[in-house]
């Protein structure tokens, strides 16, 4: 994979490491980006090009959370959707799919060509209002007080489990960001949680590994990986469908509905229920009961399996509306067959070796941000990048300005909206 990246501004970052040396603190500017994610670099980046000085602080590395991925990740965007500004992707696989360690050094090179001014191993326990219309944050190299913040730590910090408290203490539990591989599974049956698009490629790997898999199923939508042999994620970008804003959702809650099932390993292969019920996968519903007998399961996988074919059937009727008004032709759409799905048994916790949760994450920017900027979901509430509160931005978030916001398809428009919004903010 080859990279290759341009910046106008590279005089203008700085590094501030002997600075901290010298002080033992944070260096003393107006402007603080928390987080050097695809987000905070993206903010970086743009904030150096408009010759706002900064500093970002990463408790971790850079893109410390694509490295706890597990050891077969791959992304399930083709390479071509890597949009980051001064940090697209021209490799010459741009249909393929970056694994773990790709995504690593793009991001890794990406920070060192825009010179970023990033402070590794800085850990931010607080940030609140204080007076004069400033922020205070409190950090692992002590308290400061700025103009300006921009929180680019992501939004899915608590992992959700169900039942979990009730597990018997004979079953190991595991959340999505403590697998590596199928080694790191106690032998026996693995009941995998949720069903999005790390459950069902992690239900895919157990499996092929030989393992016995029960996926305890939500509902969540698919795609096919390709129609008429092009990624079908190219023609849902090509009727905007990731550009749409948060506003077209039907509810805040269905932005916790899951992205759609399909995986990018192998060079990319649908992966959804009917794929993995062919080959041996034990679909059930969700995780409804525990004892110290049995797990079961609740009779709601046909529901479940339906809401997806919906999802589908929604996205079909955008392409056939949208393409055609763009001068583009519609690929033959595929129909689902029918699904048979009979109600699994509850399996007795003596054969259950494992449960991995892959059940999603939710926000917890409250745990740690005092501020009065939050709906109900834990989500930041932001009107034109800015919140309710001066000087606090968010960048990174899931669907904080569209559905592409928090991935690397469109962090890097929004980071350039709040790159001017804290530019115009510091002019005032």
């Amino acid at each position: 994979m080859a990279a290759y990246f341009c910046h106008d501004a590279l005089a203008r970052a700085s590094s501030y490491a002997a600075a901290v040396e010298d002080s033992g603190g944070i260096p003393d500017v107006e402007v603080v980006v928390i987080g050097a994610g695809q987000a905070g670099l993206a903010v970086s980046h743009e904030l150096s090009d408009a010759g706002v000085e900064h500093v970002v602080l990463e408790r971790d590395r850079v893109a410390s959370s694509w490295r706890r991925r597990w050891d077969s990740f791959t992304l399930v965007t083709p390479n071509w959707m890597i949009r980051l500004p001064g940090g697209a992707y021209h490799g010459d696989d741009p249909d393929g799919f970056l694994d773990r360690g790709q995504v690593v050094d793009h991001l890794a090179d990406y920070a060192a060509h825009a010179r970023a001014p990033i402070l590794e191993g800085v850990a931010v326990t607080g940030l609140e209002p204080a007076p004069g219309s400033r922020l205070r944050l409190t950090t692992s190299l002590g308290a400061v007080t700025v103009g300006s913040v921009v929180v680019c730590t992501g939004s899915f910090a608590r992992a959700v489990r169900p039942l979990a408290e009730a597990l018997p203490a004979s079953i190991q539990q595991l959340d999505a960001v403590d697998y590596r591989n199928p080694d790191d599974v106690a032998p026996g049956t693995v009941v995998v949680v949720g069903s999005g698009q790390t459950g069902c490629q992690l239900a895919e790997e157990l499996q092929l590994a030989g393992r016995d898999v029960v996926l305890a199923c939500g509902r969540a939508p698919w795609i096919p990986r390709r129609l008429a042999g092009r990624d079908t994620l190219s023609w849902l970008a090509d009727v905007g469908f990731l550009d749409a804003p948060l506003a077209s959702l039907p509810t805040p809650a269905a932005r916790l509905v899951s992205n759609p099932q399909a995986t990018g390993r192998g060079g990319g292969h649908d992966l959804h229920y009917r794929t993995l019920q062919a080959m041996g996968v034990r679909l059930a519903g969700r995780l409804a009961t525990v004892d110290e007998t049995r797990l079961g399961f609740a009779d709601d996988l046909a529901a479940s399996v339906a809401f997806g074919d919906a999802r589908w059937a929604d996205l079909c009727a955008l392409m056939k509306a949208k393409l055609p008004e763009r001068g583009l032709h519609v690929p033959d759409l595929p129909v689902p067959p029918a699904f048979h799905a009979s109600p699994l048994e509850p399996v007795p916790v003596r054969e259950v070796s494992a449960v991995l949760f892959t059940s999603g994450y939710r926000p917890g920017y409250v745990d740690w941000v005092r501020a009065p900027v939050f709906d109900d979901l834990g989500f930041p509430v932001t009107t034109d990048a800015a919140t309710a509160v001066p000087g606090l931005y968010f960048c990174g978030a899931h669907f904080q300005r569209t559905r592409g916001s928090g991935i690397l398809y469109g962090v890097g428009q929004d980071a350039t909206g709040i790159a001017e919004a804290v530019a115009l903010g510091r002019l005032r």
